[in-house]
């Protein structure tokens, strides 16, 4: 009896496999039906403008969100948009960006109704998770009367979300990579945004920077 469920069980999960598939192959041929040359395109190196530091959250697409084909965005993704000088994987996706596809922008960008930013403070322990999440519990302390004075649950969260992409890009703008690209006179920038989840609109939180500080 527990082969016969697990053999149904491989069989139901190699269709979501076999679903994701059909998929893909319906996305590649649809491409091509709109540009015929766009996979060829892509075979050569990629050289986008802008790299995107986002949340791994599934609602919060990249591409989609800024309406850019592959290749046109270069994305670097974790839980809560987070970018700590000590995180070698960040690091290494930024000195790529700036070093070598020398992007013009780098987009910190948050989301409202970020679970990590409300899973990093509302005192619950997880694990792992909450020594990544440690950052934001540093920014609702540094920010705590500003946040507390808040009564509204989701404003204050919200303002969280905020505060968290503004030290993130703090921190990008900090970091050696960048400011050896500024010293050398590449053009850059680091902007802070936070994506709606309810509107499908980010919104610039005017926190720039374009050189050493």
């Amino acid at each position: 009896m527990c082969c016969l469920v697990r053999r149904g069980r491989n069989r139901y999960l190699s269709g979501m496999l076999d679903k994701l598939k059909a998929n893909n192959r319906a996305w590649a041929a649809r491409m091509v039906a709109n540009d015929p040359g766009f996979f060829k395109r892509l075979e050569g190196q990629q050289a986008p403008e802008y790299l995107w530091i986002g949340c791994a959250d599934s609602r919060v697409p990249a591409n989609e969100i800024v309406d850019l084909d592959p290749g046109e965005l270069f994305v670097h993704r974790n839980v809560a948009n987070l970018a700590p000088p000590q995180d070698a994987n960040y690091l290494s996706v930024l000195q790529f960006a700036v070093d070598v596809i020398k992007v013009k922008h780098i987009m910190v960008v948050g989301h409202y109704g970020c679970g990590g930013v409300r899973a990093a403070v509302d005192g619950q322990r997880r694990g792992l998770v909450d020594h990544w999440l440690h950052p934001i519990r540093e920014v609702y302390h540094a920010n705590q009367q500003e946040l507390e004075a808040m009564l509204d649950e989701r404003a204050r969260f919200d303002r969280l979300c905020e505060l968290n992409v503004m030290r993130q890009v703090k921190n990008v703008a900090s970091d050696v990579f960048v400011e050896d690209a500024w010293a050398r006179g590449q053009s850059l920038s680091v902007h802070g945004w936070v994506y709606s989840l309810s509107t499908g609109l980010v919104r610039d939180l005017g926190v720039t920077v374009n050189g050493p500080r």
